[in-house]
């Protein structure tokens, strides 16, 4: 299974990898990219796994979330064989808020390069 990126939820991504890196150093950042890329693969493997987000009830498309490293949720959905990331959040943050901010555009990366587990 394909997966892309939504650009907001790469931004996002980016974001979490900077604050990691600034207050925690290159090692720990490496550690949590590598978990973020797993978590990618796990779900372009069994697309299912992530429980269906209940903040995204009212849209058509239905959306399914998943942890990451106890403090981030990778929003999700499947359409055809691909899986959209649509949103990164720390969980800290008003999760209504977010579901709010999350748009399904059909974008990637702003730095221009390749998402994680983008193949």
């Amino acid at each position: 299974m394909k997966i892309h990126w939504h650009k907001r939820a790469a931004a996002q991504l980016y974001q979490v990898e900077e604050y990691v890196l600034r207050d925690f150093g290159e090692r720990i950042r490496q550690e949590f990219m590598d978990e973020v890329e797993q978590a990618t693969h796990a779900l372009a493997d069994m697309p299912t796994m992530g429980k269906i987000d209940p903040l995204f009830a009212h849209r058509r498309q239905t959306y399914r979330s998943i942890i990451v490293r106890r403090l981030n949720k990778i929003v999700y959905y499947v359409k055809g064989d691909a899986l959209y990331i649509a949103a990164f959040w720390d969980t800290r943050r008003e999760p209504k808020a977010q579901a709010r901010q999350t748009k399904a555009v059909q974008n990637y990366s702003k730095r221009g390069k390749r998402a994680i587990g983008e193949e």
